[in-house]
């Protein structure tokens, strides 16, 4: 995308043409590189948005008009599997032609997927090359990486919005920073009437069918205007009227201009393509050309009879047939003809020349030019990883805190279940028996055989059903939160969202909602009990209470988002919810001593729990008014209830810091759910 003021082309004094960036949103490139300021040779080739540019008569001039080559050589990729070694992908080129679509089929596990994955640098091919109008995709991933659309097989939406609130938080977060709402919004409605949605505007997308669910993914995509769209199994589970449907949508795409490829298993459509590659087992090229002749080269009618002669005849060598025949040949030309126009402008970052009539003088302003614009803001290093400017990283973070807010509120029951949850456990905190409260017995013990010291054992029990309350209601707030919308985040990543933007706007928003919960767990509880006059801070004691089970709250919410952040599907986030609890209250020093554990003592230190429970029991002193809670040494206790300042000042910092070490490691493990290409930077 284009900023309203983007790039401004002016001579410097010594009458070079010098290309300054105005600091805009998606940056300003000269031969792969990211400029603030650079002068320009004849052989430079700018890229600004979509459009490649060159320096003639002093004037920038369009080369390619947004729609450069795209050619893939010889991909291979291999994986390492129990020890051994495994080739996903062998040896695959293919070429994608203006206003095409190129159908990529074969049995399951031949690799389609794969390839996808190494035509958008999610997962780069451990050989070969992928070359978008001669720049190599992989080394200048965030030149092009707005420039090459991909629909993952699960929908990158949100189904609890609107069609209207998602595709404007979709654009808000990919469209640069100066972009006004009325363009936006005008942007969002070009695309919706493109793919026939226009009348779905304010649908919830819930209420949608599985083919427009499908054409809504794909507006998502088309926001940016790319020049290339990627698709993996759109049809997937569409009943055949559906299927065809969204085939013609993908032609009518091709025909508007675009270069589109779909990975499918449906073979019903594949007349609409205008080109298929067809991969056998392994991994390979069995057959890469028109769709029409496909059948034809394979010699069967039906495309069952294709794929099961694949089953039947492992050990043919399918790359071996195709490479012999007329159709290799002539795609080949053709690849390596696309090849030889892309390569006209530089790649890898290749340093602009001078001219070749031999004007030393021209040759040394040149030179020195480029001195003084590497001093002062030249090229920097294009690398795998390098973020382009998208929106700013507080727009990025108000706009990820807005949509997090309609999703929680557009789901009526979800937002139920979050009220409802603090106030079932604090009426169930309630219904513990507490006589004295959290003070001292008042009766007095005679000097009789049937004298009972004056503890209060009720209050130990009622700190552990307020912390249990806790631990629940925040790890369930979030541990869903990050795995159900990983593919949400694994697209917004790669065109340029912050990770830690995504992760604060999820802490501060779910933050927000587990600390009120946390209030209402604790205020409820707490509600009729007799408490200490003043704490060991604040006066009146119940602020200290509170504050600690907000404290609990919030922390257990990072331990959901970890979770979240470390497993593979949401169905295994509630056997961890359950286990993750069950830990803390195990660990809280509630249940049975710890401090008189060596090594127990010291693994529970990890536990949130444990020093939430130690800092309402340094509150209320309640190694004084309990009973002993070492039978062999009665008149020890456990040094984090001690009740002093000092102490509970270390036991709620410890609590809030093990929430901000929370934030780090969430920071940490999303990272693995980014492209490989980004990681590798």
């Amino acid at each position: 995308m284009v900023s309203k003021y983007h790039a401004v082309l002016r001579q410097t004094v010594e009458g070079e043409p010098e290309i300054t960036d105005l600091d805009s949103s998606n940056g300003t490139y000269v031969n792969g590189n990211q400029v603030d300021r650079h002068v320009l040779g004849p052989r430079d080739a700018v890229m600004i948005g979509h459009s490649r540019l060159h320096l003639t008569d002093g004037r920038l001039v369009r080369a390619d008009a947004g729609t450069g080559s795209f050619t893939a050589r010889d991909l291979t990729v291999r994986v390492r599997q129990r020890g051994e070694a495994k080739t996903l992908l062998s040896q695959v080129s293919l070429d994608l032609p203006e206003k095409s679509l190129v159908g990529i089929v074969g049995p399951s596990g031949c690799g389609k997927s794969t390839l996808l994955r190494a035509l958008t640098g999610y997962q780069p091919a451990d050989e070969g090359e992928v070359l978008y109008d001669g720049l190599n995709l992989y080394t200048h991933f965030a030149e092009l990486r707005q420039r090459v659309a991909l629909v993952p097989q699960d929908d990158v939406l949100h189904p609890q919005l609107t069609l209207r609130r998602a595709l404007s938080y979709g654009a808000r977060l990919r469209f640069p920073r100066d972009t006004d709402a009325a363009a936006r919004e005008e942007r969002v409605k070009e695309v919706l009437e493109e793919l026939g949605l226009s009348d779905r505007l304010d649908t919830r997308i819930t209420a949608l069918s599985g083919g427009q669910r499908k054409r809504v993914s794909v507006a998502m995509e088309l926001l940016t205007k790319p020049a290339l769209l990627l698709l993996d199994e759109p049809t997937s589970g569409l009943d055949p009227g559906l299927d065809r449907q969204v085939m013609q949508m993908l032609r009518g795409l091709a025909d508007g201009g675009r270069r589109v490829a779909v990975v499918t298993h449906s073979v019903a459509n594949l007349h609409l393509c205008d080109r298929l590659l067809v991969l056998a087992p392994g991994g390979r090229t069995a057959y890469f050309g028109p769709s029409h002749y496909a059948l034809e080269f394979f010699g069967y009618d039906d495309w069952a009879d294709v794929f099961q002669a694949f089953d039947l005849h492992p050990d043919r060598d399918w790359a071996a047939r195709y490479r012999d025949s007329i159709h290799s040949h002539t795609y080949a030309a053709v690849m390596e003809e696309s090849a030889a126009r892309s390569t006209d402008a530089p790649d890898d970052g290749a340093q602009s020349k001078a001219p070749d009539a031999g004007d030393s003088k021209q040759r040394k302003k040149l030179k020195r030019a480029r001195k003084r614009s590497k001093a002062g803001g030249g090229p920097r290093e294009s690398s795998g990883a390098q973020s382009v400017r998208p929106p700013s990283w507080r727009s990025q973070f108000t706009t990820l805190m807005r949509r997090n807010f309609s999703v929680i509120a557009a789901d009526r029951g979800h937002a139920g279940l979050l009220l409802a949850l603090p106030l079932i456990m604090g009426v169930l905190s309630v219904t513990v028996p507490a006589q004295y409260g959290f003070m001292a017995a008042t009766h007095t013990c005679v000097r009789s055989a049937s004298c009972v010291p004056n503890y209060n054992v009720d209050a130990q029990p009622v700190l552990l059903v307020l912390a249990v309350g806790a631990c629940l209601t925040g790890t369930a707030n979030s541990v869903r939160e990050l795995v159900q919308e990983r593919v949400v985040y694994q697209r917004e990543r790669a065109i340029g969202l912050s990770r830690s933007a995504y992760v604060l706007s999820k802490v501060m928003v779910l933050g927000l909602i587990t600390a009120v919960q946390g209030f209402m767990v604790v205020a409820i509880g707490l509600a009729g009990r007799r408490l200490p006059v003043a704490g060991l801070v604040t006066t009146p004691s119940e602020i200290e209470l509170i504050l600690v089970v907000v404290l609990l709250s919030t922390t257990s919410m990072m331990l959901g988002l970890i979770i979240s952040a470390l497993v593979r599907t949401a169905e295994k986030t509630m056997p961890l919810l359950v286990l993750a609890t069950v830990v803390q209250v195990m660990f809280s020093g509630a249940v049975f001593p710890l401090f008189n554990q060596t090594g127990l003592n010291q693994l529970s230190w990890l536990a949130p729990s444990r020093w939430a429970v130690a800092a309402q029991a340094a509150t209320i002193d309640l190694s004084r008014i309990g009973p002993p809670t070492d039978d062999v040494h009665p008149h020890s206790a456990d040094p984090l209830w001690a009740h002093t300042t000092q102490q509970w000042w270390l036991d709620s910092g410890v609590l809030e810091g093990l929430g901000l070490v929370g934030i780090v490691v969430v920071l940490v493990l999303l990272r693995r759910h980014e492209p490989l290409v980004m990681r590798r930077g």
